[in-house]
């Protein structure tokens, strides 16, 4: 999908961001030029994309790190033309084989190289739009709302009644996981920095914990599951804050290891699983249509939103990735790109 880099005004072009090599610096790596529009196959649907987001991930894609994804994003440079994984947009063409999509149709979903005016996208892994958001909410839901359904109801298995313990609420995983685990009727608990923690209240969290301020693994509670998304605590105190046969969620964390990064973390709890009646363990999400159904009926139903920090336009992503590797953000980036 892509293709070479283009001249500005051709023909059969498109604006997108190119990265040609790996750099951690969004400055030095991302930049505005014109490409090729993506061709279709004839089981794909070509989707004019409206908006777009980034979120940690794009990073990941963007710096090679760590080494670990290389073997899929590229050993040497990226494979892709630029790291963006979220569209929401209007389909502009569909392949022979496809059915249940048709031109003019609103969507959103994931596609490879979607920092982009087009994208060439998988039926499976697109969804009607949501009528009630906008073009920029629809595209912060995928990666990060799929990521936090998979931690909260598939993973984490919370149900009415639970006692939740969410690290990393007012990222772009956490808002989401907040108003899951509060939409299946637990009683949560959001750990997030100072001038966070009445964005994160207000999305359905019951007890908020400024991390700069107080340990939130110290005291007496204990939970039935730790949705752990800011990665930064060991597994020991982790699972001492867990009822004995609670679940522990690792969902992300970042170290400087350029190797393994934060899966050391992962993998660890994963061996020490069978060894505790604790449940330790991690997951790669997965993106599909069906995940992005279930979300698009709880958006519908009022009991899941897109909490957007700011918009950018397409021209200026790597000041949108900046924006959020400084950690100021609460909830998600959006990328904006205009009607044709």
């Amino acid at each position: 999908m892509g293709g070479p880099i283009a001249t500005t005004g051709e023909t059969g072009t498109m604006a997108a961001i190119v990265q040609e090599r790996y750099g951690a610096e969004p400055e030095a790596v991302l930049r505005p030029a014109r490409l090729a529009r993506p061709s279709i196959g004839p089981g794909d649907v070509l989707v004019r994309v409206r908006a777009s987001s980034v979120d940690r991930g794009t990073w990941h894609m963007m710096a090679g790190l760590p080494y670990a994804i290389r073997p899929v994003s590229g050993l040497r440079r990226p494979k892709l033309p630029n790291p963006g994984r979220n569209i929401a947009g209007v389909v502009e063409a569909v392949g022979p084989e496809v059915t249940g999509f048709a031109p003019g149709e609103e969507v959103y979903g994931t596609a490879a190289a979607a920092f982009a005016e087009y994208a060439a996208a998988r039926p499976g892994r697109i969804a009607p739009k949501p009528a009630g958001l906008t073009f920029e909410e629809a595209a912060t839901v995928p990666v990060s709302a799929l990521t936090a359904l998979q931690a909260v109801r598939d993973h984490g298995r919370i149900q009415e009644g639970q006692q939740v313990l969410i690290t990393g609420a007012a990222g772009g995983v956490g808002t989401f996981a907040v108003q899951l685990a509060h939409a299946f009727g637990a009683t949560v608990t959001a750990v997030a920095s100072t001038h966070k923690l009445d964005a994160v209240q207000a999305l359905g969290a019951d007890r908020v914990i400024d991390y700069t301020r107080e340990d939130f693994l110290a005291g007496p509670r204990r939970y039935d599951a730790v949705i752990d998304i800011a990665g930064n605590r060991g597994l020991r105190d982790l699972r001492r804050a867990l009822t004995p046969r609670g679940r522990l969620v690792i969902t992300g964390g970042e170290t400087n290891g350029p190797w393994l990064g934060g899966t050391d973390r992962q993998l660890r709890a994963q061996m020490m699983s069978p060894f505790t009646s604790r449940h330790l363990g991690t997951f790669i999400a997965s993106e599909h249509a069906d995940g992005l159904r279930d979300l698009t009926a709880l958006i519908d139903t009022g009991r899941l939103s897109s909490l957007v920090d700011s918009v950018y336009p397409l021209a200026e992503t790597a000041a949108a990735v900046r924006h959020l590797l400084d950690g100021r953000v609460t909830g998600k980036v959006a990328l904006a790109l205009p009607a044709r």
